[in-house]
């Protein structure tokens, strides 16, 4: 569970399972992340064999991010999060 305890992982996880993005649109598919946050986050998903960083050699350099194979194993797991957070909506801490 390590690999995906922090405040973003599971969302930048969930979009990565959609589709491979670039770092803007990743930015923008998870409005109030910051640069920072991201990148710390991507680094260290990277860093546990979650997610690929493909560089491409263009100008403007170009980045894309995707998830492992390891990672599609997830996918079953994040879809089930949603089902419940869908069923059961935000609950209160009572």
């Amino acid at each position: 569970m390590r690999p995906l305890t922090g405040k973003w992982k599971v969302e930048i996880m969930w979009a990565l399972a959609q589709r491979t993005h670039r770092f803007g649109e990743l930015r923008r598919a998870l409005p109030g992340i910051t640069q920072h946050m991201l990148t710390v986050q991507l680094r260290e998903l990277e860093a546990d064999g979650l997610v690929k960083r493909t560089a491409y050699e263009e100008k403007p350099p170009r980045v894309e991010y995707e998830i492992t194979e390891a990672a599609h194993g997830l996918r079953p797991v994040f879809e089930a999060l949603i089902a419940w957070s869908k069923q059961y909506g935000p609950m209160s801490r009572n």
